[in-house]
């Protein structure tokens, strides 16, 4: 049969380009990845606002952005722009997209993750921006990383036969944003959901969740989920597991440091392994992948690539969210599809629990995230956070 090493690492992008984008945010994520990601694919940025005038017109001068605003309000309310990019925290971001599909001249919407602080107020986005018929995308970045999407690619020829485990192992130190010392989560935020939201990619929903979290000892504001473990359940027999560490051992205290972040995924036919390059950042250092099949016995596959996840893979979220728009489709990281992974919002009650049963989840999260009816039947039919399957977490 042979294999085919064109993995096909990069997502596609639209041809039509020349979408007028404003973007809400003026922070790291938006001045240093989001716009020189832009920039590099060829997308029209043409406006920034944030709430911080002086950084907005200076992210305005470093990326060549014509038009700034200072205030969100005011760049929604540009009857030019077509497609919002919003990078802002949790808390903040449904007012705004609330605000945005009132606007007709909206067309499109790309929101950060976590798209809100609750499950309630993240169905209300989605159910807000279904109703206005203005697409909403979620930026899961982690799923346009190259190496997970050439997995992706791997599992779907078949190479590496029926999955029976998955696991992703992080051992780096982050850089937290100032935004989360707000919030009593902070791993489970920032970190763990893009492991979780690779997961749902990779093999869809599980039928049960099992997680364990403690402190971080270096973090020094409050926060439950410093380090975060867990392990998904699959109907299949799959079992897929991370180990989200955020101490990664003394290495800021004096000790030698070991960072990286790896995956693995074995198969009945096959198995992959791969790196994340992020914890390389600044430096650019791609993802890689190796995989072995029992379709070409002894042999180890390497296919190499020059692009990164940070700033590249940016360029596949708003490139997914544009296509979507010019193919007059549901965009693969839409809002609604975003509910799965943000359904175990409980597990801020308890770090450590486990649900044997999707009714067990939908009870917990009833007491927690009130203002959603989980009896009534669209909930428990519809594809996302149905009590019928159980999905990921935030």
């Amino acid at each position: 049969m042979g294999v085919d090493l064109e993995l096909e690492h990069v997502a596609p992008l639209p041809r039509k380009k020349d979408f007028r984008i404003g973007a809400i945010g003026a922070g790291f994520i938006m001045r240093d990845i989001q716009l020189v990601a832009y920039k590099s694919a060829g997308f029209n940025v043409v406006a920034i606002a944030s709430k911080v005038p002086a950084e907005t017109r200076e992210v305005a001068e470093l990326r060549g952005i014509p038009k700034v605003y200072d205030t969100w309000e005011e760049l929604i309310a540009d009857p030019s722009i077509e497609a919002l990019d919003i990078a802002v925290p949790p808390d903040v971001q449904p007012a705004i997209v609330k605000e945005a599909v009132r606007h007709k001249h909206i067309k499109g919407i790309l929101a950060q993750k976590p798209l809100a602080m609750s499950l309630a107020d993240a169905h209300k986005m989605v159910d807000a921006c279904e109703q206005a018929g203005v697409p909403l995308a979620v930026n899961q970045h982690m799923r346009y990383d190259q190496s997970i999407r050439a997995l992706k690619t791997v599992l779907r020829r078949g190479y590496l036969g029926e999955p029976v485990l998955a696991t992703i192992e992080m051992r780096a130190i982050p850089h937290w944003q100032t935004w989360l010392k707000e919030y009593d989560r902070l791993t489970l935020f920032a970190m763990s959901i893009h492991h979780l939201d690779c997961f749902r990619f990779l093999f869809g929903n599980p039928e049960s969740v099992y997680v364990s979290a403690r402190s971080d000892p270096r973090t020094r504001f409050a926060h439950r989920d410093g380090i975060v473990l867990y392990i998904l359940e699959y109907a299949s027999g799959l079992r897929a597991a991370a180990w989200d560490d955020v101490w990664a051992g003394p290495a800021r205290e004096g000790a030698a440091s070991d960072t990286y972040i790896k995956w693995r995924v074995e198969g009945t036919e096959g198995m992959a392994k791969g790196t994340i390059g992020w914890p390389g950042y600044p430096c650019r250092t791609p993802s890689t992948i190796d995989f072995t099949t029992r379709q070409e016995p002894g042999c180890w596959f390497s296919p190499r690539w020059d692009q990164v996840w940070f700033p590249d893979a940016f360029e596949g979220t708003m490139g997914e969210l544009l296509l979507s728009l010019v193919e007059g489709r549901e965009t693969v990281i839409s809002g609604r599809d975003n509910l799965d992974t943000i359904v175990l919002k409980a597990l801020r009650k308890e770090p450590e629990r486990r649900y044997g049963t999707a009714d067990a989840l939908a009870d917990d999260i009833a007491i927690i995230d009130t203002g959603i009816d989980y009896t009534h039947p669209d909930f428990q039919s519809s594809a996302n956070v149905s009590r019928a399957a159980v999905t990921s977490l935030s």
